[in-house]
């Protein structure tokens, strides 16, 4: 199935699985490369040796086309930049917008960039810098989310801006992926539904968990970092919207001491971070911190398989999942229910 997003990232079929912190490591992209669509790796979680090493990994692996998502205010967004460029990877994507001269750097290397984004005015801010596609995900997603669902937030985007657009947000299945054709995009990106495959490396009692769970166990807090944030309800979620400042400022400084001793990162950087979140908003001292480390909160979960300590980031379609393909398999059939809904519609006129 060609569209402007195959042809854009080389990539045999229209299926993005997204850059999720934690989970999506070489094993998981280059098995989603393999399969034909667009893996990206997470590199906001790993220091710059370990992107080294995974972007070689990954070429290990794979000869398919994938991409590296890396935070466009990152300190050191500049050598991630010249690694993406010289790893050969094909695709950069960035969860905040990048700054117009780190568009021109990649593009002048021939990196396609495509950022995401959570509503139309980012979308047409990154397209008029020359982003060449971007990802727009409806508050369906997992994650930091917005208010607008996807079946109304994409046709926006979709006609607002002249690139290809990608739906994330609420997409499992090949029916999804028509349906956002149907609207105007090039494809769909899907992170949930590519972390409960037999190739993501998260534990399997995490993975029971997401596969446990319902719609109404998806649920969106602010207690977490003070951003709206969607993820599956636990005993931790419930604590943190239950404490008061001084427990969750406790909370918060043990978990940034945790993750600044993971990452290397000083104190002074761990508050400069949180401070960018909470620009233009208005958060407690502690959720500028718990900000800062929420990689930390995700790491509990995902690589050490402690839900009692970390937090699961879930879209609501973990509440219709009930099964652990391969991405080889999970690709495949989504491929195989959209020709069968095309040609049910095209039998139809």
């Amino acid at each position: 199935m060609e569209t402007a997003l195959t042809r854009l990232a080389g990539i045999r079929h229209p299926i993005v699985q997204t850059g999720m912190g934690w989970v999506a490591g070489p094993r998981l992209v280059s098995a989603t490369a393999n399969a034909g669509a667009l893996g990206i790796l997470a590199s906001a979680t790993m220091t710059l040796d370990q992107l080294r090493a995974a972007i070689a990994e990954v070429r290990c692996r794979t000869d398919a086309p994938f991409g590296v998502n890396l935070r466009a205010d990152a300190a050191d967004a500049g050598d991630r930049v010249r690694l993406i460029v010289d790893g050969g990877v094909r695709v950069a994507s960035f969860a905040l917008a990048p700054s117009p001269e780190l568009i021109t750097e990649l593009k002048a290397a021939g990196v396609v960039v495509i950022p995401s984004v959570g509503a139309r005015r980012h979308a047409e801010k990154v397209a008029a810098w020359g982003a060449d596609a971007v990802i727009v995900q409806g508050g369906e997603g997992g994650g930091h989310t917005g208010e607008v669902a996807t079946s109304v937030l994409l046709p926006q985007v979709v006609d607002a801006v002249r690139i290809p657009v990608v739906a994330a947000g609420g997409f499992f299945d090949g029916r999804g992926l028509m349906a956002a054709l149907a609207y105007g995009a090039a494809g769909v990106a899907m992170g949930t539904r590519f972390l409960l495959t037999s190739d993501s490396t998260v534990p399997d009692a995490v993975k029971a968990r997401y596969l446990a769970a319902t719609v109404k166990d998806v649920t969106v807090t602010r207690a977490v970092d003070g951003l709206p944030h969607r993820m599956l309800r636990s005993d931790l979620v419930t604590a943190l919207e239950r404490s008061g400042g001084a427990r969750r400022l406790l909370h918060a400084i043990r978990r940034a001491a945790g993750f600044r001793r993971l990452s290397g990162l000083s104190w002074r950087h761990l508050v400069r971070d949180g401070l960018a979140l909470r620009h233009g908003k208005e958060l407690s001292w502690s959720q500028v911190l718990l900000a800062a480390n929420t990689p930390m909160l995700l790491r509990s979960a995902m690589v050490d398989g402690r839900t009692d300590l970390g937090v699961m980031a879930a879209g609501q379609v973990a509440g219709v999942i009930d099964d652990l393909p391969s991405c080889a398999e999970l690709v495949a059939r989504v491929m195989k229910e959209a020709e069968e809904v095309r040609a049910r519609l095209t039998a139809a006129r």
